[in-house]
């Protein structure tokens, strides 16, 4: 059966009416998920807001409003803080390809597109202006601030869940706080994670990391290009045989290491098998193609069958159906 994704483009500076509107859509969706595993397996407020305090001090004014506009409720907050969620599993590829003239982060996406906000979201809520594709409502998947940092997330193939955070808000406090990839490497082993992810940072420099992150080890931090849905070694047999995780690492690696290799290529690529995937009745099917340019400040989107151009001087609001089928991918 084809699924239907509607992707929209959302421009609002400061948390208003718009991110309230984006809040009250989803939320039931969210409280959902949310409450799972029961309440009593979610932290309490005073634990969510401590843990933000204390990792994360600088984020917690935004964090304040945005529960505020939410209308304030406990568990609306307890959400909010993104500490200790119930634990998700994506698929996702991401690559750097670093060049003297221009370096790209290109990445896909691969989820069930009903899970999925699809909400680009500009917003400055600090210092930093943010061009992002929002999770769990203020979390960042993937995107890109004003100083030239772009950041990106994949499920690290593991099935340990610990004390610590979703990926998504940690990705949001880096583009919120951050501009350089030593800044954002500091962040990425200091603030805890629930779960075990692969973090690809690139910034305007030309510098990059990838970052594999979990709850029960230290970050190893790398200045590798590349990141599929396995750290170091296959841990999970079963998902890294259905997300095809080292056949991905592998065609990625080919194509950074080619100094032939131009954007167009990459992103060629991006949009093919054995990175692009129809397995959408599994839960892994690619639903977008990101692509970064931390240099020009410029954020693409793509499917097969259409791409979205962005940037922080150039940002349209719009709306855009993605049907999704067992074999192609179509506008609504």
């Amino acid at each position: 059966m084809d699924k239907t994704l509607v992707f929209h483009t959302v421009r609002e500076s400061a948390p208003g009416p718009k991110w309230r509107s984006l809040f009250d859509y989803h939320w039931p969706a969210y409280e959902q998920w949310y409450l799972s595993e029961g309440e009593r397996e979610r932290p309490a407020y005073l634990a969510c807001y401590n843990a933000l305090r204390r990792h994360m001090p600088e984020l917690v004014d935004t964090y304040k409003a945005l529960c505020e506009l939410a209308g304030g409720g406990d568990l609306a907050a307890r959400l909010l803080s993104l500490y200790r969620p119930p634990p998700y599993i994506t698929g996702c590829s991401q690559a750097v390809l670093a060049r003297p003239s221009s370096t790209v982060l290109a990445r896909n996406y691969d989820y069930p597109p009903e899970l999925c906000e699809g909400t680009i979201l500009y917003s400055h809520w600090n210092e930093r202006r943010v061009i992002a594709m929002s999770d769990c409502l203020w979390g960042v998947l993937d995107g890109l601030n004003d100083r030239g940092l772009a950041v990106s997330l994949a499920f690290g193939g593991r099935k340990v869940v610990g004390d610590g955070f979703g990926a998504p808000i940690i990705l949001r406090y880096i583009l919120e706080f951050c501009d350089t990839v030593p800044e954002a490497a500091e962040v990425l082993a200091r603030v805890p994670t629930h779960m075990a992810y692969n973090i690809t940072v690139a910034d305007s420099a030309g510098r990059y990391i990838t970052a594999m992150i979990a709850p029960d080890r230290r970050a190893s931090i790398r200045r590798v290009a590349v990141a599929t849905n396995h750290q170091k070694k296959i841990e999970w047999y079963a998902h890294a045989l259905a997300s095809e995780t080292l056949i991905r690492e592998r065609q990625l690696s080919i194509l950074v290491d080619d100094e032939a290799t131009t954007e167009g290529r990459l992103i060629s690529a991006f949009l093919s098998p054995p990175l692009f995937r129809h397995d959408y009745q599994r839960g892994l099917g690619t639903v977008y193609t990101a692509v970064y340019r931390p240099r020009s400040g410029r954020a693409q989107f793509h499917w097969p069958c259409k791409w979205l151009d962005l940037s922080f001087d150039d940002f349209p609001e719009e709306r855009l159906a993605i049907r999704y089928g067992s074999r192609h991918l179509t506008t609504g």
